[in-house]
């Protein structure tokens, strides 16, 4: 694998980061940076393990340290969930947890008003 190929995959990670999540920076390492807690663990573990390939890379010596199975592996888990990643699903999901936790919220203060009506003996 040569570091023109591990670089192709860092930028169609970004490429992919920067249109599903709208993530916007230069270069995957701030992306993945910026990304944080919307990628999943073993997402974000492996798109750092590109970056830190893509680093290496830069240097003849490391370039040769480069497990090429863990970054086609990397490359793949990233990508996977990338490309499955729907950003109307995503709002659709924010917006019906912001809605459940108004409505909780609500059904504890009625709970609540309810409770002390009925401690007071007013019914």
């Amino acid at each position: 694998m040569s570091a023109v190929t591990i670089q192709q995959m860092a930028d169609r990670v970004a490429g992919l980061m920067e249109q599903q999540l709208r993530v916007s920076g230069k270069g995957l390492a701030v992306k993945v940076r910026k990304a944080g807690r919307r990628l999943p663990k073993k997402v974000r573990i492996a798109a750092e393990a590109l970056v830190q390939a893509t680093d290496m890379a830069q240097s003849p010596r490391l370039m040769h340290q480069i497990d090429e199975e863990l970054m086609a592996e990397a490359y793949d888990i990233c990508v996977r969930h990338l490309v499955g990643a729907d950003p109307a699903d995503r709002r659709t999901g924010a917006a019906a947890g912001i809605v459940a936790s108004i409505a909780f919220s609500l059904l504890m203060v009625v709970a609540l008003v309810l409770v002390v009506v009925w401690w007071r003996g007013l019914e």
